[in-house]
């Protein structure tokens, strides 16, 4: 049963961010698009990072030295937690979520939800995400190569989403970044 549910979730999740990159796009007559390529190197790392894993998970000498039940329910735990919040994250944002970095004509600065303990926690849920798909794999070469390049990307992201959401929304937003973490509260 287990095993079913996972399979099950691990098939949605590529679903769910592909049905989001074709719906949840800017509509270029009402908003500025300021995504300079970092949507194209997400969905590059994710792209290359993903058929790596895939590839790596039958490398023996590196499967996880953890129980195969106890791997598959953090593996879960960590897919569904993670979507959870990417999908609560973009709920709360509403029209203002778009795929591609974008500033929205009446863009408001949210600070509701996790959006008040977190500048970007569609992202944070993103990643646990991808944690949970690497320990899905049950091996840590899959782990590494899913986690550290879509990792990177994101960070990437992220720097040009706060330029382009400082130079619209100018001190309260610098107030926000003061008083907030950009990814997991206390951490990062």
């Amino acid at each position: 049963m287990l095993k079913t549910v996972l399979w099950i979730v691990v098939v949605l999740f590529p679903v769910s961010e592909i049905t989001l990159a074709i719906l949840k796009r800017a509509d270029s007559q009402s908003a500025q698009r300021q995504d300079r390529g970092s949507m194209r190197l997400l969905w590059l790392a994710i792209a290359l990072s993903v058929t790596s894993a895939v590839g790596s998970q039958w490398v023996v000498s590196a499967k996880l030295p953890f129980p195969g039940s106890l791997v598959r329910v953090l593996a879960l735990t960590f897919l569904v937690g993670g979507l959870a919040i990417r999908w609560a994250s973009i709920v709360t944002l509403g029209r203002l979520f778009t795929v591609d970095v974008a500033i929205q004509q009446g863009h408001t600065l949210v600070q509701l939800g996790l959006y008040r303990f977190v500048r970007h926690p569609s992202y944070s849920g993103l990643l646990l995400a991808f944690l949970g798909l690497g320990l899905f794999f049950a091996n840590w070469i899959s782990l590494l190569v899913l986690m550290v390049p879509i990792t990177l990307a994101v960070i990437n992201r992220i720097a040009k989403e706060e330029r382009a959401l400082l130079l619209a929304l100018g001190p309260s937003y610098a107030a926000y970044c003061a008083r907030t973490k950009r990814l997991f509260p206390g951490v990062a």
